[in-house]
């Protein structure tokens, strides 16, 4: 189920008298940084464990106020954000549980959605309405300083609501991203962790495995890395993402990163026998399909 571009839709359709974000990094501080732009919070508080980036964030104009102390930043407010790394995120919601509004949203940015909204479905009361969501958007850099607002322009956000969701709170999660400049699309949570697991969580695990292994060749009495050229670094990029929130991605969704990480090496087993063949022909079929799937990317 597919929703429309977020195209000048007026951010008067929905207004939130405070929004807390808990998180107040890439995602967190971008989303923020639309909040204030499109007029869509009259307030925004940001709740984190680090004091400098708090203050960093306040110094820029991207929140108005901030704490360390989650149940105090939640009190009051309309719109509450979890956008940390995803084994925290329904620790933080059932610590600041006490100072929820009745009447709030709750929503999370979290790579991983089953195991959250399990999670966080069980402990919230029918007066607090929680919409599971995933903005598939995000660079390798970490910080409010690298946030900026047009991070989700023509990105997609994936949500993941159940029979237990409250459908005006989904329908403004919805809006909110489409504001935001996304294509919201509405999903079951574990069919989202499987196609996650292929298409985001595999690439970052075989990121940082390429980088261990070559960094690791000794052979020659001197690092290799240096001689390292466009398409190595292009390729392991995004092994320069936060080691903690791909440490959690990959313990909360274990089962669907290993389902892929077998058929991975399948596939490479399969390389690794042409080579060992001289099997060019079946080489060139391999690399030619793989070139096509990836030229199509290019144009969608």
């Amino acid at each position: 189920m597919k929703g429309a571009r977020g195209k000048g839709q007026g951010a008067g359709e929905i207004h939130f008298n405070k929004v807390a974000i808990i998180g107040v990094g890439l995602i967190g501080g971008s989303l923020a940084i639309i909040l204030r732009e499109k007029g869509i919070a009259k307030n925004i508080v940001g709740i984190g464990r680090g004091l400098k980036n708090l203050e960093t964030a306040k110094k820029l104009g991207v929140i108005d106020s901030y704490t360390q102390d989650a149940r105090e930043g939640v009190r009051d407010a309309d719109l509450v954000v979890a956008a940390i790394p995803v084994a925290g995120i329904a620790k933080v919601i059932k610590e600041a549980l006490p100072l929820l509004k009745k009447g709030a949203i709750v929503t999370d940015v979290g790579s991983v959605k089953k195991n959250i909204v399990d999670e966080v479905e069980k402990i919230l009361p029918d007066t607090i309405h929680f919409v599971g969501g995933h903005p598939i958007a995000g660079t390798e850099n970490a910080g409010v300083e690298a946030a900026f607002s047009t991070l989700f322009q023509n990105k997609r956000c994936i949500l993941t609501p159940t029979k237990k969701t409250n459908k005006a709170a989904l329908g403004k999660v919805k809006k909110l991203w489409e504001i935001a400049g996304s294509e919201v699309i509405v999903m079951d949570a574990e069919k989202h962790d499987k196609i996650l697991a292929a298409v985001s969580h595999l690439p970052h695990v075989v990121a940082y495995s390429l980088v261990n292994t070559v960094s690791n060749i000794n052979d020659f009495n001197e690092s290799i890395i240096k001689y390292s050229a466009g398409g190595f670094k292009d390729f392991t990029r995004i092994a320069s993402s936060p080691p903690e929130m791909w440490r959690d991605i990959c313990l909360l969704n274990k089962d669907a990163i290993l389902d892929v990480v077998l058929r991975f090496q399948k596939t490479l087993k399969g390389l690794e026998e042409m080579i060992k063949d001289s099997d060019g022909e079946g080489l060139q079929k391999e690399f030619e399909k793989a070139k096509a799937v990836r030229d199509g990317l290019k144009k969608g």
